[in-house]
């Protein structure tokens, strides 16, 4: 982990276009860039909220800690996504931890002064309140496709949050090991590497290694939906 005191302009909130110029100077002083490499922690679960916290370049797993070391990926975050805002604004100790998947750099704001300009600034909060309430709506759904659907939904769920979600493209490489990818699902790595394997073997996609080329979209989407 290291700190970047030079921190510019870099320290600007992805809504810094709502932000009045005394707001961005405070911001600017009460700032720190934190660079974390591949695999470190940024928070953990149940360790206190402190700061407010936003993607500056690389991909971050958000995930929750459960009984006998098994973990539940959330999501994966990405530039300009914030970090923890559920927790912070709704409890004093973070729900879930926070991990890099790659190097990466993270803002992180004091939280007094980010209240600050919350309570003064009418279009920056309701920005604010978009994220957190889809933050929660996306987590939500998450879940309920974990519960409800089968297994071949929830592999094409997964390829498809990678293909449109976060890549944009039918041809991408997989960030996380395949245990990971398994979280992700809700399901058993030898369960995940299987299911992955019988698409392979349907033509549905191609999988060298961590790169995947999606052959069928509408295949995908239609196991997606069918559950």
């Amino acid at each position: 982990m290291v700190i970047d005191k030079n921190i510019a302009t870099e320290c600007i909130t992805p809504f810094g276009n709502y932000l009045k110029e005394d707001e961005i100077e405070e911001i600017l002083q009460h700032s720190n860039i934190v660079k974390y490499e591949k695999r470190e922690v940024i928070f953990r679960q149940n360790t206190r909220t402190s700061h407010i916290m936003f993607v500056k370049s690389g991909l971050i797993k958000i995930f929750k800690e459960g009984r006998n070391n098994k973990y539940i990926i959330l999501k994966i975050a990405v530039p300009n996504d914030f970090l923890g805002l559920i927790s912070i604004y709704g409890s004093d100790t973070h729900q879930y931890s926070a991990s890099a998947i790659e190097t990466s750099e993270i803002c992180f704001i004091d939280i007094d002064v980010f209240n600050k300009i919350l309570k003064t600034n009418g279009e920056f909060t309701h920005n604010i309140i978009n994220i957190i309430s889809n933050d929660g709506l996306f987590i939500f759904n998450r879940l309920m496709s974990q519960s409800h659907k089968q297994l071949p939904g929830r592999i094409a769920d997964v390829i498809l949050y990678f293909s449109e979600v976060l890549f944009k493209s039918n041809e991408f490489e997989f960030p996380l090991t395949r245990r990971e990818l398994a979280e992700l699902a809700g399901t058993t790595k030898e369960s995940f590497i299987r299911t992955l394997a019988e698409f392979k073997h349907d033509k549905i996609i191609n999988l060298d290694g961590a790169k995947v080329t999606i052959n069928s979209m509408s295949i995908i989407k239609t196991l997606s939906q069918l559950g």
